[in-house]
């Protein structure tokens, strides 16, 4: 096989990596947007939610993100909107002043708990076998 068919079909496959991701992107903002969240906010609660409640040591903003497909500053200002909206509370690090922890709210929690399988339902029909 020639190096430019491998690098068509390489490209291809990527193609339709990116098209699946934006599809399942846009139905998840879909079926989200009457609950005030986008599929990066879903994210975000979900991998605070997987935090234990009441956790001592709340998930680090820096940990965060490098799980989360964003820049620092739009973490910064979507964990900022979660916490307008009472879904996430921000608190400084007691072991390093420069660190942001965040952690779920009861709000957030129950949010989290109620559109839980809504997303996971369009994962199942976009990316399901």
């Amino acid at each position: 096989m020639g190096t430019n068919t491998l690098d068509a079909g390489l490209e291809a496959r990527w193609r339709d990596i990116l098209a699946v991701h934006a599809r399942t992107m846009c139905e998840i903002d879909r079926v989200l947007r009457p609950y005030g969240l986008g599929a990066s906010d879903f994210e975000v609660l979900d991998m605070l939610a997987a935090e234990a409640p009441g956790d001592d040591l709340p998930c680090r903003v820096q940990n965060l993100a490098g799980r989360i497909h964003l820049s620092q500053s739009a973490l910064s200002r979507l964990i900022g909107r979660l916490e307008k909206d009472g879904l996430a509370i921000r608190s400084m690090c007691a072991e390093d002043r420069r660190g942001v922890r965040v952690a779920l709210t009861d709000k957030g929690r129950a949010l989290h708990a109620e559109v839980r399988p809504l997303q996971r339902a369009v994962l199942e029909r976009m990316l399901g076998g």
